[in-house]
């Protein structure tokens, strides 16, 4: 009784553990079909869970037959077996038999990916069986008979010019729909040559019809020639027939547009304009005339265009001249007697005044390096109380704003009579601590 109580506990778990992964195939119809007709083999997926990744299909080989595996697409399934709910994606496989025998489908290895699991499932189909049936009523020349449900032809006309000339050219697109077989086996149209046409047969469009639900319901293919008129005259353009069988009952049909007639009228293609006369006006009557003064103008203009463009290298050379020359001569004022002079005066009228640029003046002007060596060589006795005022400012006494005053009188009169020294009498060296 304890064994079975586990048992039935530990059945949850197991069904969480391990998904359960389904596969069914049916083949549409199961009846068997006639040579040249499409069938389809369904196969659904199905799992309790839900899908982690797209299954990996298995191919299908059939020999004698055309196949056609599905496409990316898949019609979503929600089914319920054995009272449990599925999830599922159904792919379609479309055979066509070309001979009339028996074919076996062998079982084959579909890889699932359910949600919750431990990894891929690989799941195997069953083995089915269908007869292909001869055709009745088929041509010895039809290799490739269209067999199909339903098949609709329809015809669409375009001029290049109404009405139509001689060079002129009239495309004629014949569409073909078949409802349950497959697009690439939809035969070509044969369009005829025609006697004063020339016949240039465009490449096909083959395209599936869309069943809106991941799936085909059959195909469709376009074929279009465009004929260019060569001659005046009355065309015709035969009908287009196409014959195709019931894939039901086996009973040959046939489908077809109407023909085409159209007159090509005598004369070539005109511009809206005259291309000969154009040239003829060009080469003869159309002339050029220039006014004397634009013609002078003009050559100034390309002449000073040449000489901006093959002068730059000297206009940079003459720019850069000029900005050292200008540099130079800066270089040169800032070591001249007049700047630091022009220095000095605007020191000595600061409160408090500054005498850097005194000493800086007094050694460009004259040579000299103390202020003493000045009154020596002055003979004016009106120079020594201006210059008395520098012991008033290192002094202890209050200076005011007016003291300046004297000594830049005192200095501008004093410059004409400085007597410069020159440079190999000048003194070198160490300067006195306090001078």
């Amino acid at each position: 009784m304890r064994r079975l109580l586990c048992g039935v506990l530990l059945l949850p778990l197991l069904a969480w553990a391990a998904p359960d992964v389904r596969v069914q195939n049916r083949l549409v119809p199961d009846t068997g079909v006639m040579v040249g007709a499409t069938l389809t083999m369904e196969v659904d997926l199905l799992v309790d869970t839900w899908f982690t990744a797209a299954p990996v299909l298995a191919p299908l080989n059939l020999p004698g037959s055309v196949v056609t595996p599905p496409s990316g697409e898949a019609q979503h399934l929600n089914e319920k077996l054995d009272g449990k709910a599925f999830y599922g994606l159904r792919y379609t496989y479309q055979i066509t038999p070309q001979a009339a025998q028996q074919f076996d489908i062998p079982a084959l290895q579909f890889q699932v990916q359910p949600g919750q699991g431990d990894g891929p499932v690989t799941v195997s189909s069953q083995p089915l069986s269908f007869v292909a049936k001869a055709l009745a009523g088929a041509k010895a020349g039809d290799k490739h008979p269209l067999v199909a449900r339903k098949v609709t032809l329809s015809q669409q006309v375009q001029h290049s010019h109404d009405p139509l000339r001689v060079g002129d050219s009239i495309t004629r697109t014949v569409t073909v729909e078949a409802e349950g077989a497959q697009a690439m086996l939809i035969p070509p149209l044969a369009f005829a040559e025609i006697d004063g046409l020339k016949r240039y047969v465009q490449p096909p469009k083959v395209t599936p019809l869309s069943d809106g639900r991941g799936g085909t319901r059959g195909g469709r293919r376009e074929d279009s020639v465009t004929y260019v008129v060569a001659k005046a005259g009355a065309y015709n353009l035969p009908a287009i027939t196409l014959d195709w069988w019931d894939a039901s009952t086996g009973e040959a049909h046939s489908a077809s547009v109407d023909k085409l007639t159209f007159d090509a009228a005598e004369g070539t293609y005109t511009a809206p304009f005259s291309i000969t006369q154009d040239l003829r006006d060009l080469g003869q009557k159309a002339h050029v005339r220039l006014a004397g003064h634009w013609l002078l103008a003009l050559t100034v203009v390309m002449l000073a265009a040449g000489l901006i463009y093959f002068g730059r290298p000297w206009a940079q050379a003459a720019r850069e001249w000029f900005r050292r020359w200008r540099a130079e001569r800066h270089s040169a004022w800032l070591a001249s007697p007049e700047f630091a002079r022009q220095l000095a005066r605007e020191q000595l009228s600061a409160r408090p005044p500054q005498l850097g640029a005194l000493y800086l003046w007094v050694r460009r002007s004259t040579g000299l390096r103390t202020l003493a060596q000045i009154c020596a060589q002055s003979p004016d006795n009106n120079v020594n109380p201006s210059l008395d005022l520098l012991k008033i400012r290192y002094g202890t006494a209050v200076s005011t704003e007016d003291e300046a005053a004297p000594l830049i009188q005192a200095l501008e009169a004093l410059q004409p009579q400085l007597t410069p020294v020159k440079a190999s009498t000048a003194r070198h060296g160490l300067k006195s601590l306090n001078p």
